[in-house]
């Protein structure tokens, strides 16, 4: 894992490059309700600007997130920069109103014109739409729908890359399989407690889709401990998980390797995934990602894991 973060990879067929790792701006949202945390103006400004200094050059960020809270608090950044710096990838999301539930495609235009003026540029270099389980694959994909109008805000030049982020892995599988996204996101499904995402990264692949995975530690579980933070998805954690980290955990203490470590590498080594997003809310995180990145750890320490998964999946 050496240079981890200074060793681009390409982005799919979009001609971006990007690091293995990416800045989750989820938490800059400010949501204690999603993550049982707040997070400071300042203390968010502060992971920002580690970011933008070049320590991971990626960040995933979303209309949704605290409802504007965390693209404004990347934008304040932004204008101190007088601009996003060259070398930095800010993606964001297309999401419903939060408010009213409506996700149209009137509301996918309002949207992005929202995200353009909070982060303080003039294009999105990669935008998706996010959560579309809010509503069917068919009304997404209709005429006048959420897709057809990212889509028509592609053609217009205001957002160069389209991609889909979302949850369950049969919807989102439909989505890719359009052929109309560059990158798809899929969070929490692909950890050491659950590797539903399996045949997701497969059909990826299969249509030259970028494939990144969000949310390696489950929400937190998996690098803070069952003990410390016993919360999967945002919400909390199913019994059989928390015994499975439990005895995760036990396994990386005998090995002397930290849970956090093997829960990220578990994603950073997949070939199949081009970037694993990882949610911050300080900027020494930053740094503390970094190294447990390149934390050896023992072949044999990965086939104790692979044993206690059973080499399957867990949905």
């Amino acid at each position: 894992m050496a240079n981890l973060a200074f060793d681009p990879r390409p982005l799919g067929t979009t001609g971006l490059s990007v690091p293995p790792l990416c800045v989750g701006c989820a938490p800059l949202g400010d949501m204690p309700d999603t993550f049982a945390y707040g997070v400071s103006e300042a203390q968010a400004l502060a992971t920002i600007r580690a970011a933008f200094a070049g320590t991971i050059p990626f960040l995933d960020t979303a209309a949704s997130y605290g409802d504007g809270e965390s693209e404004r608090r990347i934008g304040l950044v932004v204008r101190e920069h007088g601009g996003v710096p060259s070398g930095i990838l800010i993606a964001t999301k297309a999401d419903r109103d939060l408010r009213t539930g409506e996700f149209t495609g009137d509301q996918m235009r309002r949207s992005v014109e929202r995200s353009l003026r909070l982060l303080r540029v003039d294009r999105l270099l990669l935008c998706y739409l996010h959560d579309p389980e809010h509503i069917s694959f068919a009304a997404a994909m209709a005429p006048d729908g959420p897709v057809a109008a990212l889509r028509r805000l592609h053609d217009e030049g205001v957002i160069a890359q389209l991609g889909v982020a979302g949850g369950p892995i049969d919807l989102m599988t439909q989505f890719v399989e359009t052929d109309l996204f560059a990158a798809a996101i899929s969070h929490n499904r692909y950890t050491l407690l659950n590797q539903e995402a399996e045949p997701f990264w497969e059909a990826c692949q299969r249509h030259g889709v970028a494939a990144l995975n969000a949310a390696p530690y489950g929400s937190g579980v998996l690098a803070k401990g069952p003990g410390a933070y016993p919360r999967y998805m945002y919400g909390p954690a199913p019994a059989e998980y928390l015994r499975r980290a439990a005895a995760l955990e036990a396994l990386c203490q005998r090995y002397q390797v930290p849970l956090a470590a093997v829960a990220l590498q578990f994603s950073l080594r997949d070939p199949r995934i081009v970037s694993t997003i990882v949610g911050m809310s300080k900027p020494e995180r930053l740094a503390e990602t970094l190294a447990l990145a390149r934390t050896p750890i023992p072949e044999e320490l990965w086939q104790d894991v692979a044993a206690q998964r059973g080499g399957g999946s867990d949905a």
